[in-house]
């Protein structure tokens, strides 16, 4: 078959070439401006860590302690004059977090070493970054109150996103994710991704068994009543996250150390130390919680939250997902009253729940953090979840090891 012979092809007419030219041009414009938007315009989260002095305080080593008493007092005032400063001021819509992340003393001043979270356009974030500046110049200038700092000292500069969340993440007790409310275990809800970067899951022979709480890199504290069938390190793991399966970042167990006073089916002295093979590397989702000063004191009524993978009731089915509860601290007197646990309760010991029941910690439990956070939103460890009547019965609330009894044993054998 042959092909027919065709003749040359006719040029488009000139109005439908403009049309195409005009058209990629509209396309490739909208592109640009779409791009230099987002670039220039586009809100983007800026990191900064800075410092100043703080003037005429006598030299005292416990600032440098982040969970000290005076620590926690002048990062508190400092803290406020920043919210203050910020939330007053003609760029508090772009303000998102201030911290006061250490104090160092030196002679007769302290350093306050700060770290800033602000909201701008790329295009923008210089004249924001000198416009805090500016803010905190002028905050340190006005001496108010029993404070007296140093406007000069003051410097400032912006960071990573990594470095910041590094700097975060190397504190104790602070969180990435914060949820507004606290419910739970027995009568609690799943808890958030993160929500709770402390919590471990304390695996035998591959399973879940017990809680614990990761207080440093190498350390954990959990129940010593968890390893009345074997203490053996081989069988153990230790697992982080919201899930228990698969594990997330497991560690081997290097060295189990069970406090000395603890007796087998007894209550008393019920804590124990994990020490893993390798450090933990911190990260938004795990890293420490706070221990409390041994003198440090939580009182009845107070809001804390306990979380674990526990049994949703006495006997019942275990959750997939790490789940949390408010529950209120309880009076040792009220705890060991006759009809609740007629004079159980040691000093030694931390009460905490509601005596109508419903809400505590049950079975799985064992060995996780009971948490409390301060005034500046930092988390402490009050108690470790130990034993009880059943779960979430009628005067018997939870029965949590108190820390602060133990503080200085913990010390003793960690260095934290």
């Amino acid at each position: 078959m042959y092909r027919p012979v065709t003749g040359p092809r006719a040029s488009p007419p000139l109005w439908i070439i403009v049309l195409v030219v005009l058209g990629g041009l509209a396309i490739l414009g909208i592109t640009i401006g779409l791009l230099v938007h987002f670039l220039a315009v586009e809100n983007r989260t800026h990191y900064y860590q800075g410092s100043f002095e703080v003037l005429n305080i006598p030299y005292n080593k416990n600032y440098e302690r982040e969970t000290s008493q005076e620590n926690n007092y002048l990062s508190k005032i400092l803290e406020t004059k920043m919210v203050d400063a910020f939330e007053s001021s003609d760029i508090y819509r772009k303000y998102i977090n201030s911290q006061v992340i250490t104090l160092v003393p030196d002679g007769n001043s302290v350093t306050a070493h700060i770290w800033l979270v602000f909201k701008d356009s790329r295009a923008r974030k210089e004249n924001t970054r000198r416009r805090i500046e500016s803010i905190l110049r002028q905050m340190l200038k006005n001496q108010s109150g029993s404070l007296t700092t140093d406007a000069t000292s003051l410097k400032l500069m912006e960071i990573s996103k990594t470095a910041a969340e590094k700097i975060i993440n190397s504190r104790c007790g602070r969180r990435a994710r914060m949820s507004a409310t606290y419910d739970r275990i027995k009568g609690g809800s799943t808890a958030q991704e993160g929500e709770w970067p402390w919590q471990a899951s304390l695996k035998m022979n591959g399973k879940h068994y017990c809680g614990a709480v990761l207080i440093s890199e190498l350390f954990l504290l959990t129940a010593a009543h968890c390893f009345t069938k074997t203490n053996n390190p081989k069988v153990f793991a230790v697992s982080f996250g919201t899930e228990v399966t698969p594990p997330y970042m497991q560690h081997d167990v290097q060295q189990i150390i069970i406090h000395e006073g603890y007796v087998k089916g007894e209550h008393h002295d019920d804590i124990a130390i994990i020490r893993l093979t390798e450090k933990v590397v911190f990260k938004n989702d795990v890293h420490r919680v706070c221990l409390p000063e041994a003198t440090q004191i939580f009182l009845p009524g107070e809001g804390v939250v306990v979380t674990g993978w526990g049994a949703f009731s006495y006997n019942g089915k275990f959750p997939a997902l790490l789940q949390k509860a408010l529950v209120k601290i309880i009076d040792t007197n009220t705890c060991n009253a006759e009809e609740a646990y007629d004079g159980m309760i040691q000093d030694t010991m931390i009460c905490a729940g509601y005596m109508e029941g419903n809400i505590d910690a049950c079975q799985g439990d064992s060995g996780g953090p009971l948490v409390y956070p301060n005034s500046r939103n930092i988390w402490y460890l009050v108690g470790i979840v130990s034993w009880g009547d059943e779960c979430g019965k009628v005067n018997k609330p939870g029965i949590y090891t108190r820390v602060t009894a133990y503080r200085n044993w913990i010390a003793s054998k960690t260095g934290v």
